[in-house]
C-alpha cells in the first residue's frame, strides 16, 4: 500500500512471485491492514468506539487488502478470506495459496500469521516489513538507526513491552505474537517486502539482509 491510494501494481508483482513461490512450496499469506486500518480506526474513535471495536474495524480492513491480493491471484488461492484458523488450514490442506487477514481482537495480523504458522507446522514464518529488517530504533526518522542481523526472541520481547499495544499501532511484533514464536520454536525472518530476489534467497538459505529473529 502507498499513503493515499491502493498500490495496484505492487500487488500484481506480490501475486506473480507467490505464484511462482507456490509452485515449489506452500504458502500462507496474512495481510495487514496498513493505513486502510488505521483510517478505519480512527474514524471508528472519532464515534466513540472502544478497543475492542476499533479492532473490529482494523480486522476488516485487512480482509478488504486480503481480497485485493486473492482476486489478483486468479484462482490459485482461496476464493473468500478466512475468518478463522480452523477455516483457513481446511483449505490450507487443499493445496492452494492461503491469502488471509485478521481473525479476532486483541492482536495483530503479525501475531495472525505466527499462530497460523504453528498450526500448519510450517518451516519459517517472513515478516515482511517496509524496511530491510529490525532495527534498534526507527530507521525512516533517525540515520544511525542500526539493522539487527540476529535479534533474540527475549530482546524482541523487552522490545516490544515498551511499545503501544493500541488497535492499529502495533509495532515490530505484538505480545502474542513473540509468546507463540517462543513456545513454537519456529524460525522468524524480518526484512523487505519489496526485495523479491532477497526473500527468495532467504527461503532458499543463500546470504541475504535481514534480521533473523531466534
Amino acid at each position: 500500500m502507498v499513503p493515499d491510494k491502493v498500490d495496484y501494481a505492487y500487488i500484481r508483482r506480490f501475486a506473480d512471485f507467490a505464484t511462482k513461490l507456490a509452485k515449489k512450496h506452500q504458502i500462507v499469506i496474512v495481510v495487514g491492514g496498513g493505513k486502510t486500518a488505521r483510517r478505519a480506526i480512527a474514524t471508528a474513535k472519532e464515534q466513540g468506539a472502544n478497543q475492542v471495536e476499533c479492532d473490529y474495524a482494523g480486522i476488516g480492513a485487512s480482509r478488504e487488502n486480503a481480497k485485493m491480493l486473492i482476486d489478483a491471484l486468479d484462482g490459485n488461492a482461496n476464493n473468500e478470506v478466512p475468518h478463522d484458523f480452523i477455516s483457513a488450514k481446511k483449505e490450507f490442506d487443499g493445496g492452494k495459496i492461503i491469502v488471509m487477514g485478521g481473525t479476532e481482537p486483541g492482536h495483530s495480523t503479525d501475531a495472525v500469521a505466527i499462530i497460523m504458522g504453528e498450526y500448519i507446522d510450517a518451516n519459517i514464518i517472513f515478516k515482511i516489513t517496509d524496511v530491510d529488517g529490525i532495527y534498534d530504533k526507527d530507521p525512516q526518522k533517525f540515520g544511525d538507526a542500526k539493522r539487527y542481523e540476529f535479534l533474540s526472541l527475549d530482546k524482541l520481547q523487552e522490545m516490544v513491552l515498551g511499545l503501544s499495544q493500541e488497535a492499529g499501532k502495533y509495532e515490530l511484533v505484538d505480545v502474542v505474537g513473540v509468546k507463540i514464536l517462543q513456545r513454537s520454536g519456529i524460525r522468524c525472518i524480518a526484512l523487505s517486502g519489496h526485495d523479491f530476489k532477497n526473500i527468495e534467497k532467504a527461503i532458499n538459505g543463500s546470504k541475504f539482509i535481514g534480521t533473523i529473529i531466534q
